[in-house]
């Protein structure tokens, strides 16, 4: 993929670009690496979120991008700000994956926890998952091209893939 116009979104972080540009976020374990995507005005927003609901939230000043039930909404505004309509945008999500074989106990389940509070967050606007790749056990790399709306994934166990 052509690096010219590389914008990083880091861990609990969110960014959006519209026309040309590859949102990118490295370090995708338990995190869900959320894309949305409309296509007719290529605006397009990436959010790295590292935990399902900000109602744990236990810092002083909240970090909206860090949590799916705050992140998705501000994504989304964003978006709008440029002129995005949330009634055309799609999503694409990597990530979500059980790093550690720790049990059953809900707390633990962070990575599958993540990706069910995103699917639920993308249903309430009605917003449709394309693809997907979550699950596993292994770390992912994401990459989201503006122009083409292709989501490229790279692992070291899987390789390559585009969704």
């Amino acid at each position: 993929m052509i690096q010219d116009n590389l914008i990083k979104v880091g861990m609990a972080d969110l960014n959006v670009t519209h026309l040309t540009g590859v949102l990118k976020t490295t370090g995708l374990g338990s995190c869900v690496g959320l894309t949305l995507y409309d296509a007719r005005t290529k605006i397009a927003g990436m959010a790295h979120v590292m935990l399902p609901s900000s109602e744990i939230a236990k810092e002083g000043k909240l970090n909206i991008a860090k949590y799916a039930d705050t992140a998705i909404p501000e994504m989304i505004k964003r978006m709008q700000a440029l002129g995005a309509q949330v009634s055309r945008m799609q999503a694409k999500m990597a990530g979500g994956a059980q790093m550690f074989a720790f049990g059953s106990s809900d707390t633990m389940r962070i990575g599958p926890r993540n990706v069910e509070s995103c699917k639920e967050l993308l249903l309430s606007y009605k917003i449709p998952i394309l693809a997907e790749d979550t699950g596993g056990n292994y770390g992912r790399t994401i990459e989201f091209d503006c122009e083409t709306g292709i989501l490229v994934i790279r692992s070291v166990q899987q390789g390559v893939k585009e969704l």
